[in-house]
């Protein structure tokens, strides 16, 4: 059996990916499970599918789980605090782990996973923005992989032919067609984004997904870092990597070869699909996912995105291209605009001027050859700034 580490359980990727793990008991054991805070959700897994340890980030809420679970026979052990979740990512006994932290929380199990030379399925796509050169020599001296969840970079990935890691122009890649819904705002007239609330925001029209990724995918700053992503993952430049808008969701990604093929992944708007492809690779499981019926699609769309109304996609693409720090810069001011919004203490429109006044305020640096501690400085500055220029704004 498979024995599987999920950082971040209790969030939509790790209950997903736990649907998927339960219906191939045979195949797959959970070694451990990790969260933030949410006790009663962990509570539940704990009895559901027995792991030997799992951790909590915040201390309070280990303490709370540990006194939940004394009484229940065979529970297991809880370690609490970043470190203990860290301790869990490298666990000899798992040989893949689901990295689903939300945020650049997530970096620190990630980038230890990987260096521990597992099979590490990349939810969190903020390793790789903040410390894409990092991770990706960590898989290459480690011998890990790094597999993608974002069912746009899962679909890319099945697209593309093996060898594409030499380079895409080798096997004959012309780009990348990176799909997005546009969200639940892609008509909406500057006035009405000015009134957004965050439940607004938080209710996509195809996805069902946390509330931080929900509000980047109506600002399509989630694009953006996938751009970024994509341009790691797949060794690439955002010059070979263009955004189309897809309202139907139905497909995730496409490529395009320079004999003019396109190839495209579909599927129904489910994460379980690109959670399965990637603990089954190179082969195949049942997902639980409804098959695609095509007659009930009847019709798929594409536009391009309207960069005025969507600023934050402009601004990842350009950080994308400066490279360096841009990124960290980028990733960091966006998470603080977004809590601040989520908060109701900015407005849906101030999340983008955070970003880039942020971006503004900060030089790029190169980031050849830096570490974990010089990338996390970075972060620690940029949300600084970041909380100066909310806190500025009224919402």
């Amino acid at each position: 059996m498979t024995g599987v580490t999920i950082l971040g359980s209790t969030g939509s990727i790790g209950v997903s990916t736990l649907d998927v793990v339960a219906r191939h008991r045979e195949r797959f054991r959970v070694v451990a499970l990790t969260a933030h805070r949410d006790v009663e959700t962990m509570l539940t897994q704990c009895r559901d599918f027995r792991p030997a340890l799992v951790a909590m980030a915040d201390v309070s809420a280990a303490r709370a789980l540990r006194e939940r679970l004394a009484a229940i026979p065979g529970a297991p052990v809880v370690l609490e605090g970043p470190g203990g979740v860290r301790d869990l990512a490298v666990h000899p006994e798992a040989q893949v782990v689901m990295a689903a932290i939300v945020g650049a929380a997530g970096l620190v199990p990630t980038l230890a996973a990987t260096m521990a030379g597992k099979r590490v399925l990349l939810a969190n796509k903020e390793a790789l923005v903040v410390a894409g050169a990092l991770l990706i020599q960590a898989a290459a001296d480690h011998g890990a992989e790094l597999l993608p969840i974002d069912s746009e970079h899962n679909a890319i990935f099945q697209c593309l032919p093996p060898g594409f890691e030499r380079g895409l122009a080798t096997v004959g890649v012309e780009r990348i067609l990176l799909t997005a819904s546009g969200g639940p705002f892609l008509h909406s007239t500057p006035q009405e984004l000015a009134r957004v609330t965050p439940q607004q925001a938080c209710a996509h029209p195809n996805w069902d997904m946390g509330r931080k990724i929900s509000v980047d995918s109506a600002t399509m700053m989630n694009k953006g870092l996938e751009l970024i992503e994509a341009c790691w993952l797949f060794g690439t430049g955002p010059e070979r990597v263009q955004v189309v808008v897809h309202r139907q969701s139905v497909i995730h990604s496409l490529v395009q070869y320079v004999d003019g093929s396109v190839l495209a992944q579909l599927g129904n708007p489910d994460m379980r699909t690109p959670i399965a492809h990637a603990l089954a690779w190179p082969q195949r499981l049942q997902s639980g996912v409804a098959p695609l019926d095509l007659f009930a699609v009847r019709r798929l769309d594409f536009e391009p995105p309207d960069l005025d109304r969507f600023p934050c996609l402009a601004l990842a693409t350009e950080a994308a291209t400066a490279g360096g720090t841009a990124p960290v810069i980028l990733n960091a001011a966006n998470e603080v605009a977004v809590a601040a919004f989520l908060d109701r203490r900015i407005a849906f429109t101030a999340i983008a001027p955070v970003v880039e006044d942020t971006l503004a305020r900060l030089p790029v640096e190169p980031v050849d050859g830096c570490g974990i501690d010089f990338l996390l400085d970075i972060d620690r500055r940029a949300r600084e700034v970041a909380e100066q220029r909310a806190r500025s704004l009224v919402a």
